[in-house]
């Protein structure tokens, strides 16, 4: 699940999105347990038409630390990104268990990422991914996908996603609703030494 259409395009209230000072007190940091309360909130208040389980965030979490971040502005939590390494064309259905990252993957898989109408428009979400694709080429994978939901697709095109058709994929994407979109952007091979 991905943020929607009014986090993509919607200005900051007091500020201009543009004001590199306001863009700098949004801070990205790691998940902790103590987050997930929070991040629960959140989550109701971005996506309140795909409810998650708490255990869902808490297992993303334990099960791949570096892909989940908070965003904070002063002492208030933001927005969150829970992002994983998973198998090719495979979104995990809403509110599932995954069990396990998988032994072999081959994408990386943005699950959520959701931001408050404080954070919209300060670009903390394409800086988000932007950390997320930099992460993922690291880890030695070439490509992120997710399932865009809210209307945000044009926020993901922005940030170099492509809309994926694919028989395979239609149960999953039923999990969200009729107009849930799986996405997926390559990245560049890294140069050879």
């Amino acid at each position: 699940m991905t943020i929607s259409q009014g986090a993509a395009d919607a200005g900051v209230v007091g500020r201009e999105a543009g004001d590199a000072q306001a863009r700098e007190r949004f801070v990205w940091r790691p998940m902790v347990p103590a987050d997930l309360e929070v991040v629960l909130v959140i989550a109701g208040e971005v996506h309140p038409g795909y409810p998650e389980r708490i255990e869902v965030f808490a297992e993303r979490l334990r099960l791949y630390a570096p892909g989940s971040r908070v965003l904070e502005v002063g002492d208030t939590m933001a927005g969150y990104v829970v992002s994983h390494p998973w198998h090719p064309m495979t979104p995990p259905k809403l509110d599932s268990l995954l069990g396990a990252m998988p032994t072999f993957p081959a994408t990386f898989y943005i699950h959520d990422l959701a931001l408050l109408p404080l954070a919209r428009g300060s670009g903390a979400g394409a800086r988000a991914v932007a950390d997320l694709a930099a992460h993922t080429q690291a880890i030695g994978l070439s490509d992120l996908s997710l399932v865009a939901v809210n209307a945000s697709v044009p926020f993901w095109r922005r940030q170099g996603f492509d809309i994926v058709e694919s028989r395979s994929i239609a149960a999953a994407l039923r999990s969200y609703d009729d107009e849930a979109r799986f996405m997926m952007r390559r990245l560049p091979l890294p140069p050879e030494d």
